[in-house]
């Protein structure tokens, strides 16, 4: 039995048998069950979090799969409401949320999370899972921050910390250190951030007018698939010196995932009240 079906019949046995209607995802080289292994995680994430002394919850960064928004949705007692923002990836947003059928919980609106169509105060709590990194820059995460404690009262962000404790977390985080490079390179757009410390996200927190309550590490023992990116986007950089030498450094960040695999580092969660 492998790590994650392990930690499957240790979790709650309605999340277990909930995520088992997530559709397994032909993507390789990553596991089929990556996208089940990915909501087991933010799922044990959220047993930090007071999220059912909130009747509505306020999302940030639902994403095409609905990686964070499923397990959220579960951990909301009925009546509560969950508010999924997302700028523009939706592909599979509602057929994977549909096939879990607790859609009914999920109200989800496309727009730029800096500029929220939510009153002063209208949700209990904001929450932002592994989110964070896709916000282009440092002051991009403190206005979405500072957004998100005009809406709600209190947050709860999570990220990913840039510490490799064993060879698996080491190889995610190689392979990870390349996706900003790479799609600075590509697109002129900064996504996937580096990882941030624990300290400079509660930093960024506190620039954003948060009163911070707890910062605490969550170590993960689960693979984690989602710092690889293909080979193909890097033959795709148009400077000719700037693709070889990132060829190079992908080459060896891809050999190493293969050799030992790739683990999911230690997680800081950063929770705040509004200042």
């Amino acid at each position: 039995m492998d790590r994650f079906e392990r930690q499957l019949r240790a979790a709650d046995p309605a999340f277990a048998r909930l995520i088992e209607r997530v559709p397994l995802l032909d993507s390789p080289p990553l596991s089929p069950n990556w996208l089940r292994c990915e909501m087991l995680e933010r799922h044990q994430l959220l047993q930090h979090a007071d999220l059912r002394s909130a009747s509505t919850v306020l999302e940030v960064g639902s994403g095409p799969h609905a990686i964070s928004t499923v397990p959220l949705a579960f951990e909301l007692a009925p009546p509560g409401r969950l508010i999924a923002v997302e700028r523009a990836r939706w592909s599979q947003f509602s057929k994977i949320l549909s096939a879990t059928g607790i859609q009914d919980r999920v109200r989800a609106i496309a727009c730029d999370a800096r500029r929220l169509p939510l009153r002063d105060d209208s949700v209990g709590l904001g929450v932002c899972l592994h989110g964070i990194r896709s916000l282009g820059s440092e002051d991009g995460i403190v206005e979405v921050v500072r957004e998100m404690l005009r809406v709600a009262p209190r947050v709860l962000i999570a990220e990913s910390l840039p510490l490799g404790e064993n060879d698996a977390q080491r190889a995610h985080l190689a392979m990870y250190a390349l996706r900003e490079e790479v799609f600075l390179a590509t697109g002129g757009r900064r996504d996937d951030l580096h990882y941030f410390s624990l300290e400079r996200l509660v930093h960024l927190v506190e620039r954003a007018g948060g009163r911070v309550r707890s910062s605490t590490m969550m170590k993960v023992d689960l693979p984690h698939a989602l710092a690889y990116f293909p080979r193909e986007l890097v033959e795709s950089i148009p400077d000719r010196s700037s693709r070889d030498d990132i060829l190079a450094r992908w080459n060896v960040a891809y050999s190493d995932l293969r050799r030992v695999g790739e683990d999911h580092p230690p997680v800081g969660l950063v929770a705040a009240d509004r200042g």
